[in-house]
């Protein structure tokens, strides 16, 4: 994806000052000519070392590196009191002869039990949830991420619906809309598929992303890390919601379920659209244009602005009008709400 104007210019002012800085250390060394260039060379290596660093690190957000560094002084401190405790040190430092070598194999050994638990304790915390630090913290608790400020995996089924920036512009959902490479590739394999049913959306879905992506309005980005020991799309999608602590966005209502079974929060488009549609009773008035014949006699059938459908009795002389009529009954179905009402008067 394509970097921000910012993060260019930081990037590219990174790369004169460490250039800068190797030429004027090779210069004040005391080396001229070829060595001058070559403590250039070294500045814009370690400009290059530095951005791998960071296109490696792009995913790790402030409060993860925060966590990290609360277990990395965990780890720290328990490696220092191993250390301080005259029962841990090994017979074997005896078998030197001399107080240097004694010296310099302590020392290591000491670096190694720091390393060692360092680490432990960097990829527990990395590990740990919000809630959990509040064990080592005592009547703290740390504040809980607004809403807006969680992440969003988008499904490739969502992205193919085209909703999104609709409903991004209405300020019911809101944070960075994250695309997994897994969801991409699929949506290239619907692209690049002989079957037409299959190529048309997945065309479709490249196009909406194309334009979710050069839209400044929207924060969206390619999330290209592997996820382990999983197959399917779906399970992926799951398992990767449940590692970044982000929502889904879907309209796939088996996915929607297994996620929440796993503990991961899912926005269901379809779900929401039919919790917005109107709960109409008996006696009810409302406008309908009469569409098409029902399946029993003198029924006409038309469909409101949500698609429910509805049933008006004695209307069949009425189809292709636009008439007022009186709900007399509803039914729920899988599909939505089933209407039955008569013209009025």
């Amino acid at each position: 994806m394509k970097l921000p104007a910012s993060n260019l210019l930081v990037r590219s002012l990174f790369l004169l000052a460490s250039i800068c800085i190797g030429v004027v250390a090779a210069y004040g060394s005391g080396v001229s000519g070829p060595w001058v260039v070559l403590g250039g060379v070294g500045g814009a290596v370690f400009a290059a070392i530095m951005f791998l660093v960071d296109i490696s690190l792009r995913n790790l957000s402030i409060r993860r590196f925060s966590f990290g560094t609360v277990g990395l002084m965990i780890g720290l401190l328990c490696g220092w009191l191993v250390t301080q405790i005259p029962i841990f040190e090994p017979d074997w430092l005896e078998n030197f002869s001399n107080f240097e070598e004694t010296q310099v194999a302590t020392q290591l050994m000491n670096l190694a039990i720091y390393l060692g638990f360092g680490f432990i304790g960097t990829m527990l915390a990395l590990r740990s949830k919000r809630e959990e630090f509040s064990l080592l913290i005592p009547y703290v608790r740390f504040r809980q991420d607004s809403l807006h400020e969680v992440p969003i995996l988008l499904d490739s089924n969502i992205i193919i619906d085209g909703r999104i920036a609709q409903l991004c512009e209405t300020g019911f959902i809101g944070g960075a809309l994250i695309v997994p490479q897994f969801v991409l590739d699929e949506l290239q394999r619907l692209a690049d598929s002989k079957n037409d049913a299959k190529r048309e959306p997945g065309k479709r879905g490249l196009e909406y992303l194309k334009d979710l992506q050069t839209d400044p309005d929207y924060d969206i980005s390619i999330y290209d890390d592997p996820v382990a020991e999983e197959k399917t799309v779906d399970a992926k999608l799951t398992a990767l919601g449940s590692q970044l602590n982000a929502r889904i966005l879907t309209n796939d209502t088996n996915l929607a379920k297994v996620a929440r079974l796993k503990g991961v929060t899912v926005l269901s488009l379809h779900e929401l659209a039919t919790a917005l549609k109107k709960n109409l009773s008996t006696g009810d008035q409302l406008e309908v244009h009469l569409v098409k014949e029902g399946k029993d006699a003198k029924q006409a059938v038309g469909y409101l602005s949500d698609g429910s459908m509805i049933v008006v009795n004695r209307a069949a002389e009425h189809i292709g009008t636009r008439q007022t009529v009186v709900v007399s009954s509803t039914t729920q179905t899988a599909s939505g709400q089933l209407i039955f009402a008569d013209i009025k008067g």
